[in-house]
């Protein structure tokens, strides 16, 4: 009964489409608030800069909302804002010229956990986990930018083999082709921070 009252209260995307195009601006906002987060992280994967990946983010909603007609009934509106996002962000990158190293920020941190001991408790494993996070990063950079895109709305966006599909315009079986290479390559770069000592 919950599930049924919430679904009542809650409009899907094409319902907050349709009262955007009538003018309703909150419903905008609302999907705004509902794709930002993923939106972000899949910005920030491929780009390895926070200033850069809130750029694409601004970007990608920008051109979805001044090319919305060209969403409707292709896909859902998940799937394409992602994929004008994930555009966004890749020739945001062409444009500044790939970052291949981690912002001063995130440099920084590495710095430090190198150098103090490691604590036990959660401290230590909250520091192990960003390590292995930046780690992670680094490995994306190494992926030729078709297998880190797909890579990244499968793992990142949890989009299914078909939404990446969608998303980038290819077959199920060459989405899994390059996950399959991504996955690879990303456990060879991995495997001496996820190796047990």
């Amino acid at each position: 009964m919950a599930a049924l009252t919430a679904a009542l209260v809650t409009p899907g995307d094409d319902q907050l489409l349709k009262r955007w195009a009538k003018g309703d601006r909150d419903s905008l906002e609302e999907l705004f608030c509902r794709y930002r987060s993923v939106a972000y992280r899949v910005a920030y994967r491929l780009l390895g800069h926070e200033a850069d990946a809130l750029d694409a983010v601004q970007d990608g909603f920008i051109k979805a909302l001044t090319h919305l007609k060209a969403c409707q009934g292709r896909s859902s509106f998940k799937t394409w804002l992602l994929r004008v996002v994930s555009n966004a962000a890749l020739d945001l990158g062409r444009q500044r010229g790939r970052r291949e190293i981690l912002s001063m920020d995130a440099f920084a941190q590495t710095q430090r956990e190198e150098w103090e001991p490691r604590a036990s408790g959660d401290a230590g494993t909250r520091m192990e986990r960003e390590d292995l996070q930046a780690q992670l990063q680094r490995a994306l950079t190494q992926l030729p930018e078709a297998q880190r895109r797909t890579f990244v709305l499968h793992a990142e966006a949890e989009l299914s083999y078909r939404e990446v599909a969608d998303v980038l315009g290819i077959s199920i079986g060459t989405v899994m082709s390059r996950l399959y290479y991504a996955r690879q390559k990303l456990r060879a770069f991995l495997k001496p921070w996820l190796q047990v000592p």
